[in-house]
């Protein structure tokens, strides 16, 4: 296990619910793909993710999952990632997404 945070750590990471209005495939790559994601109040950011061995884009559009809102962008494959998905993930084969367990509305705080 890593080091313990305070709570005061913690609070600076913002976690929100959004839903996946689109996803694909990024060229030239068989791990990431892009997904436009719904924060709420007109909000779409996107989201690079290497997740092409677990999902397909169309298993994933029109879902809700956990989404970390404040982390600098990344560029990955020259796509711009500016939120990122929360996923558990055990052992180099299996990755599950976090989600609500009923719809709430995007942009819901998660804490």
């Amino acid at each position: 296990m890593s080091s313990e945070i305070s709570m005061d750590d913690f609070k600076k990471v913002r976690m929100v619910v959004g839903t996946i209005v689109s996803a694909e495939k990024v060229k030239g790559s068989e791990k990431l793909l892009k997904l436009q994601v719904s924060l709420g109040g007109n909000v779409t950011k996107q989201s690079v993710a290497g997740l092409g061995a677990f999902y397909t884009p169309e298993q994933l559009v029109g879902k809700q999952y956990v989404f970390v809102t404040n982390l600098k962008p990344a560029v990955l494959m020259g796509q711009v990632s500016e939120v990122m998905i929360l996923a558990a993930v055990e052992g180099k084969n299996r990755v599950a997404l976090i989600c609500p367990d009923s719809r709430i509305s995007d942009g819901s705080s998660v804490t």
